[in-house]
């Protein structure tokens, strides 16, 4: 048995289940039952008791207790906090050393920057090594004369803008891809500027030299006209040319990213508690929550509890890019963590749990915390909203494989303004279509798209009994094509309505019960055959009709123009009188668009 010195405090939240609690103290639900019995407390294994409580059996038991400290919200790291920590802590000059640098690849759609990860990728890693990695990592590591570096993915296409601007802020040098037989893009120029603006470290790469259409000196010349010049025209920026398809350059490539780590000198404190960021992270099967974190300084342990944005967890395991497992991880390091209560979302910014900050959030902040989506799951909750508003809402329930899917298709549906249609979010979330979420597409009809994630066979039948539409996608922007045109359905269609002219009453020559024959004159615009009619008594609208038969000098005509008498037959209840006048009209139905 251990002195009382020597015990380590059992962490408790502010309420905590009687199950929850045996399992915190390793102790059977029975002996808790027992002891809660003894202090005049019955309670069942589901229900909760507070911290005193639970601290106070947690003694009679032999264990010191320590209480977790809820995390309020200036006590949450962001991103913007993490950068400047680590830009601090470069400057102290204390306990640092050399790390790898962290690179990240950007440029115009197409031209090859997601085959040049491939090919620096396979080149590296073994192939039996490469076979391992999954589509969910989106960092790795390769070696180059024996020093690391460190890919991050971002995304590639224009939606995406504000997701890669965060990918660069967290990378220490980009490398801006450029096809050679394309040219400097409006992307590539957007880059351009966003790299000058941040004074980020950029390499230049020249894509698809192999190509017979490719003109590398027009490129050089495009990138100097937008302040990129290169090295061997006496500017400052290394190019590299390559075929990322071919294999060609890559060697040059790397080397000009560790010549330019060379001079920036990157350097971290690995003695410190670990700070990183979250790069993507989905639900797993079998391990659960899985978050891919890229390490910007300290070192992270298994065993140690963080806190990751507004989730937290015990590390369980370290997996590095290939699914081989750490027990430590360090600065630059691209890794996978298991243990966390929930998925974290996309630039959320992993932190060690240390002094009061705690690893797990009291129960009423997670709940907060994750409610905001599962808030709107409630369809009395959700009814309300639409009642308070006038405009109409396509409800909808949103699954991804990863985060970065999740966060890519909502910024992109973001962009659909409209004042008359919207898109309600009954759900969102990554991992498969499930029951649940079939459950909650019922009641609000809902329909459920999903971007490479399938609904189980369970939640298939489930759907098909309920009538609840499944929809599933490899392709983002067939997604969003979808979500737009149910929009479209819903817009009411617009009226588009032409005024012709007026023509005052002179004569009625035959009253019928549904129709009248009346002659006049045209005193403005123009009078047209098949028109709708609006009487005018004064200048009190009285009612309304159809013009099916129109003369001028008893003869058919199409129309009358001012000035002009005529007669025509006005179909109506309305009994017209002489000096009234008649509005000729016609209004038509146009589908609107978004």
């Amino acid at each position: 048995m251990e002195q009382q010195g020597e015990k380590k405090p059992v962490k408790i939240p502010a309420t905590i289940t009687v199950k929850k609690f045996s399992e915190v103290l390793n102790v059977p639900v029975s002996v808790i039952i027992t002891e809660l019995l003894k202090n005049k407390i019955l309670a069942t294994i589901n229900e909760e008791i507070d911290y005193e409580t639970a601290s106070i059996i947690a003694e009679d038991l032999g264990f010191v207790t320590e209480e977790y400290v809820e995390i309020v919200d200036d006590q949450t790291m962001t991103l913007e906090k993490l950068l400047e920590i680590c830009k601090t802590e470069k400057e102290s000059g204390k306990n640092l050393q050399s790390r790898p640098p962290v690179v990240t690849i950007l440029g115009h759609v197409d031209h090859g920057k997601t085959t040049l990860l491939d090919t620096i990728r396979k080149a590296s890693v073994a192939e039996k090594e490469a076979g391992g990695i999954t589509q969910h990592i989106s960092a790795y590591q390769t070696k180059k004369k024996g020093q690391l570096i460190t890919f991050v993915d971002t995304p590639g296409h224009e939606a995406f803008s504000g997701m890669r601007e965060r990918g660069v802020s967290i990378a220490d040098i980009a490398v801006l891809v450029v096809a050679a037989d394309d040219g400097v893009r409006p992307q590539t120029k957007e880059v351009i500027k966003y790299l000058k603006e941040k004074k980020i470290p950029t390499v230049v790469a020249i894509n698809k030299v192999d190509k017979p259409d490719a003109n590398i000196q027009r490129v050089k010349q495009e990138l100097a006209d937008n302040d990129i010049l290169i090295e061997q025209w006496g500017g400052s920026y290394i190019c590299a040319e390559v075929s990322a398809k071919q294999n060609i350059g890559i060697d040059e490539l790397l080397e000009s990213i560790l010549l330019v780590a060379e001079v920036e000198d990157f350097k971290a404190d690995n003695k410190r508690d670990a700070l990183g960021v979250v790069l993507e992270a989905h639900l797993d099967p079998n391990k659960g929550p899985v978050a891919t974190i890229l390490i910007k300084t300290g070192t992270l342990k298994v065993g140690q509890d963080v806190v990751v944005g507004k989730t937290y967890g015990r590390i369980r395991k370290i997996e590095d890019f290939i699914g081989k497992s750490l027990p430590v991880a360090g600065p630059s390091t691209p890794v996978s963590i298991m243990g966390l209560i929930d998925n974290p979302n996309t630039n959320d910014v992993l932190q060690v749990a240390s002094g009061k900050t705690a690893a797990r959030l009291k129960s009423k902040g997670i709940g907060e915390a994750s409610s905001d989506q599962r808030e709107r799951l409630t369809s009395q909750n959700m009814m309300r909203k639409i009642e308070d508003e006038k405009v109409q809402k396509l409800n909808i329930i949103l699954k991804a494989d990863v985060q970065g899917s999740l966060e890519a298709i909502e910024q992109i549906l973001s962009t659909i303004k409209s004042d008359e249609v919207a898109i309600n979010y009954i759900e969102i979330g990554v991992g498969s279509i499930t029951e649940s979420d079939i459950k909650i597409a019922s009641p609000s009809k809902a329909a459920i798209f999903g971007f490479n994630a399938e609904p189980t066979p369970v939640a298939k039948r489930l759907a098909e009994a309920n009538g609840v539409e499944i929809k599933t996608y490899k392709i983002i922007y067939e997604l969003v094509a979808e979500v737009k045109r149910l929009l479209i359905e819903m817009l009411p269609p617009e009226i588009i309505r032409t005024d012709y002219g007026k023509m005052e009453i002179l004569g009625i020559f035959k009253t019928g019960k549904h129709d009248m024959i009346v002659g006049g004159k045209v005193i403005e615009g123009k009078i047209v055959k098949k028109s709708s009619i609006e009487v005018y008594r004064g200048e009190k609208m009285i009612g309304k009709g159809s013009l099916s038969n129109l003369q001028q000098n008893k003869v058919p005509a199409d129309e009358v123009e001012k000035g002009n008498e005529c007669g025509l037959v006005f179909e109506g209840d309305t009994k017209i009188k002489e000096g009234d006048v008649l509005l000729s009209y016609t209004e038509e139905e146009r589908k609107k668009t978004l």
